[in-house]
C-alpha cells in the first residue's frame, strides 16, 4: 500500500455504497465550504478516534442522510492521496436501511445507474469503485470434462439464462481442438446475454475467441511481469503474498480459497471464513469467495468481504 506523503497521516474515511434492489445507487454532492465543493462522492466521512469503520458508517449516515444502517457488508479499500490530504476509503455496501435519504448538511444528492451516471465532476478516488461496482456477486467457473462439450454448452447457457453475468471457461483436461470451438461458442451466448468471460490460464485464447479477459493461475500470477493486455484481468490467489501481487500488478479482481472442502482439491489448506475476512479486511481489490461453495453461501461472502462467491458445480446446478 502507497506510504502517505512526508509529514502526513493517512486519514481513515467511510464511504457508502447505497444501493437499491434495481440497482440504482446513491451519490452525494459536496456541499459549499468543503474542500472539493461541487463534486460527487460517496457518502461517508472521516472515522473519529476509538471509532470503528462500521460504527462511523452508521454515524455519518445518520447524519449526513437522516437513515439508520440495517444491513452493511465490508467491501474493499482504496488509499488516495489528493493534495489537501492522504485518505484511506473503506467502502460499505450498504443494503438495507430505515428511513428515506434526505440531506441534512444542505448537500444535493442523486439516485444514479452504473451505465449512465450523469452527474459530475466525481472525485477521482471513485473511478475503480465504479468498475468493482460493474463486476456481478457470482462467478461461474465451467470445469466440465471433454466428453460432451455439447451438454457442457447447455448447461451454460441454461446458467446464462437464469441471469449468470461472469463465466471462466476453465478446460484444463479438454484437448486444444475441442476447446477453441467450445470456448468461442461461451463466448458468443454470453455476450449475446450482456455477460463477460474469463479464459483460465490462456491470454492467446482470449484474444482469439474474442473473450473479455484472461484469470491467471496462482502459479502464472507469481510469474507475471506485466498486465496481460487485455480488458479484464484476474487472478487465484490462497494467501495475502498472491493478494499484494494482484494489487501490483493493478488486476481487475481475484477468487481467494479454498474457504471450505472441495472434492477437486482435497488435500488443500482451508481457510475458513475467519481466514477469507482477515484477508479480505485489507484488500484493495475485489475478491470472489471459492471453494466447496454454493448459491446459498452468498450472503455469508457478502458478510465476510466478498465480492461475491465463485462456484465450480453449484453454478451450473
Amino acid at each position: 500500500m502507497p506510504a502517505p506523503a512526508a509529514g502526513r497521516r493517512r486519514i481513515d474515511v467511510v464511504a457508502a455504497v447505497i444501493q437499491k434492489t434495481d440497482g440504482r445507487f446513491l451519490l452525494a454532492q459536496r456541499p459549499e465550504g468543503k474542500v472539493y465543493a461541487g463534486y460527487w462522492e460517496f457518502p461517508g466521512g472521516k472515522v473519529e478516534a476509538g471509532e470503528s469503520p462500521v460504527a462511523a458508517l452508521s454515524r455519518e449516515l445518520h447524519e449526513e442522510l437522516g437513515i439508520d444502517v440495517v444491513t452493511a457488508y465490508p467491501w474493499i479499500i482504496r488509499d488516495f492521496d489528493y493534495p489537501h490530504a492522504d485518505v484511506r476509503l473503506h467502502f460499505f455496501r450498504v443494503r438495507d436501511w430505515r428511513g428515506e435519504p434526505h440531506g441534512r448538511e444542505a448537500q444535493a444528492f442523486a439516485w444514479q445507474q452504473l451505465s449512465a451516471i450523469d452527474v459530475a465532476p466525481v472525485l477521482p478516488a471513485n473511478g475503480p469503485v465504479f468498475a468493482a461496482m460493474a463486476l456481478p456477486e457470482v462467478y461461474g467457473i465451467t470445469g466440465f470434462p471433454p466428453t460432451d462439450a455439447a451438454a457442457a454448452l447447455s448447461r451454460v447457457e441454461a446458467a446464462l439464462d437464469r441471469g449468470l453475468r461472469l463465466v471462466q471457461v476453465r478446460a484444463k483436461d479438454w484437448p486444444q481442438a475441442a476447446l477453441d470451438p467450445f470456448a468461442a461458442a461461451v463466448v458468443e451466448h454470453a455476450h449475446r446475454r450482456g455477460a463477460k468471460v474469463m479464459i483460465n490460464g490462456d491470454a492467446g485464447l482470449a484474444m482469439r475467441v474474442g473473450a473479455d479477459g484472461v484469470h491467471l493461475t496462482s502459479a502464472q500470477l507469481l510469474a507475471a511481469a506485466t498486465r496481460p493486455a487485455l480488458p479484464l484481468v484476474a487472478a487465484s490467489c490462497h494467501n495475502a503474498v498472491d493478494i499484494a501481487r494482484v494489487e501490483q500488478l493493478q488486476l481487475d479482481f481475484a477468487v481467494l480459497g479454498p474457504v471450505c472442502a472441495t472434492p477437486t482439491h482435497p488435500a488443500a489448506v482451508l481457510l475458513g471464513w475467519k481466514g477469507f475476512m482477515d484477508l479480505a479486511a485489507t484488500a484493495r481489490i475485489p475478491l470472489y469467495a471459492l471453494g466447496g461453495l454454493a448459491p446459498a453461501d452468498l450472503q455469508q461472502a457478502l458478510a465476510c468481504g466478498a465480492q461475491g462467491i465463485a462456484m465450480m458445480r453449484g453454478t451450473w446446478i
